[in-house]
């Protein structure tokens, strides 16, 4: 059930209040509901965006590489309106691939800028309001952007809001031009002048070969304006490349509109498209509906290539495979990262499968097969990714220090995961508030799973000297249904002593099986007389 983010959210919001912990409080993140992280071109520095039951906010972290891993020197967080989100509510239930993730970039004095979105008539955020610019936590300015409904086709206008949200980014830093992809609505633009602040917006004219200025009574063309689905600048020629419904374009600087793929004809819904790596890589995904199914394919446009080919998915001895492994899988990508000559594309299927892939010069190959014969191009929680099975929602890559490139990816859940050597090990960055001495505070992180689902809640808690601990799960009747671990070694933490891979409830009983709907006690026990309580709920599950 893990589409259903608002029914979760919304109880996590309750039982939030219902153990009276204060919202955002100094915490490490603002929440482990992680959606999206991006580096800030400073050495050590990562924005993550996160939402906390109906609170959205975001987390500047300061990191360096030590002996025992990635260490947090500091963090700050800044608080969103509860009106408004980067994150739409049909995030994972959705089925167009532009809506399956969360933008971002970093614009210089824009800030680190995310996409928002409004609450509409149902009480649901799916009602696209323009944009984020965070430039500091004490700085998350929303930046409305308006749509006159009179420069879109009908039926969008009446009927579906999002396909106008803004689903790409582009920041020129020579003009200090932010472009922002924005569907129907055409290609945006946003620019912060000495006289003020200056928007608008185009459309892209295939017929005429030019970006039409959109202004008051234009009319829209469904055969000659395609929508605008995500936008990128060239790093080496300065273009700026439009991933559209109806191909790959690009406008020089002389302002000349061309077609940049043959491969990604007219006919191909490109929606979404990412360029770094050294060699330059350039990756594209195509999305379109054939008959009551989603088609995708993963596409990349090497150094010196003459145009894009279909990513290559290979087994652990280097053959290709025949099948469409990205297509086969209903993959989306959540976003991608680049590292010297691999990409690392984050993907997701639906919000119930997700992982990374290593893109190279070969392909995409397998880094196991299992017993069965099948091959596992994913890494993710098998591979240490992330020390808890949670949905990757985002990964980026930035400067760590001067001589190491890192790697972070944000999930739902887990806070995020940070790597100072290209993916190999992993340090996992959750709520780190100091809890009370000696169990005296018990926190689950989520506080709301579905049991049955995949979803598991951890068990936090601090000890002050190396301990045996032993932790149960009660019913509200306060009739034991599970014993987790029993005097399992917990070793002393200043801030928490936790162990994620076995301190953790699934929401079922003894027997396996998914307990019902309901709030449920969990008891921590040391071997030093010391015992601390919490509560998780679980909105129930499927045997």
């Amino acid at each position: 059930m893990k589409n259903n983010l608002f029914v979760k959210n919304l109880w996590a919001a309750l039982l939030v209040g219902l153990i009276a912990l204060p919202v955002g409080a100094a915490e490490t993140l603002f929440s482990n509901y992680a959606m999206n992280v991006t580096g800030s071109g400073k050495n050590g520095e990562l924005w993550v965006f996160s939402r906390s039951g109906t609170y959205s906010g975001v987390t500047l972290l300061n990191l360096n590489a030590g002996s025992s891993g990635i260490q947090v020197n500091g963090s700050k967080q800044g608080q969103a309106s509860d009106s408004m989100t980067a994150m739409q509510d049909g995030i994972y239930s959705g089925v167009l691939a532009e809506h399956r993730r969360i933008s971002s970039g970093y614009a210089g004095k824009i800030g680190y800028v995310l996409p928002m979105y409004g609450l509409n008539d149902d009480g649901n955020h799916l009602l696209p309001a323009g944009f984020f610019s965070v430039r500091g936590t004490e700085e998350v300015q929303e930046n409305p952007l308006d749509v006159d409904h009179s420069l879109l086709p009908e039926a969008v206008a009446e009927d579906s809001a999002m396909y106008y949200a803004v689903s790409g980014f582009a920041f020129d830093s020579t003009s200090g031009r932010l472009w922002l992809a924005r569907g129907t609505a055409g290609l945006g633009f946003y620019e912060e002048l000495k006289s003020g602040k200056k928007q608008g917006m185009f459309q892209l004219n295939l017929k005429t070969g030019a970006l039409d200025t959109a202004k008051v009574n234009y009319k829209w063309d469904a055969k000659n304006n395609p929508r605008v689905l995500d936008v990128k600048l060239h790093p080496e020629t300065g273009e700026l490349w439009m991933a559209t419904s109806k191909g790959l374009w690009k406008r020089s600087s002389e302002g000349k509109i061309s077609k940049v793929s043959t491969s990604l004809d007219t006919s191909a819904r490109v929606t979404g498209l990412w360029m770094g790596g050294n060699p330059l890589t350039i990756i594209a995904e195509t999305s379109y509906m054939q008959k009551e199914s989603m088609k995708g394919a993963l596409w990349v446009l090497r150094k010196n290539a003459k145009d894009f080919a279909k990513v290559d998915f290979l087994d652990t001895a280097g053959k290709q495979q025949k099948k469409d492994v990205y297509d086969d899988g209903d993959y989306t990508v959540s976003g991608v990262a680049f590292i010297g000559k691999v990409a690392y594309v984050a993907v997701t299927s639906g919000g119930s499968v997700s992982g990374f892939f290593k893109l190279d010069s070969t392909g995409v190959r397998a880094w196991e097969t299992d017993d069965d014969g099948k091959n596992n191009w994913l890494y993710g929680f098998e591979t240490g990714a992330t020390d808890r099975d949670a949905i990757i929602t985002s990964i980026c890559s930035f400067p760590l220090d001067t001589k190491t490139e890192g790697l972070a990816l944000a999930t739902y859940g887990n806070g995020i995961s940070v790597s100072a050597d290209s993916g190999k090990t992993w340090t996992t960055i959750l709520n780190r508030a100091k809890l009370g001495g000696d169990l005296g505070t018990i926190r689950m992180v989520p506080s709301v799973i579905t049991s049955g689902d995949g979803d598991q809640s951890l068990v936090s808690y601090k000890v002050s000297k190396d301990s045996k601990i032993t932790i149960d799960v009660f019913s509200y009747d306060m009739r034991k249904i599970r014993t987790i671990v029993k005097d399992a070694p917990r070793s002393a933490d200043k801030s928490r002593s936790t162990n994620p891979k076995e301190d953790f409830w699934d929401g079922k009983d003894k027997a396996g099986r998914p307990c019902t709907m309901g709030v449920y006690y969990v008891r921590v026990k040391d071997n030093h007389g010391h015992i601390g309580w919490g509560k998780v709920m679980t909105l129930g599950g499927h045997k």
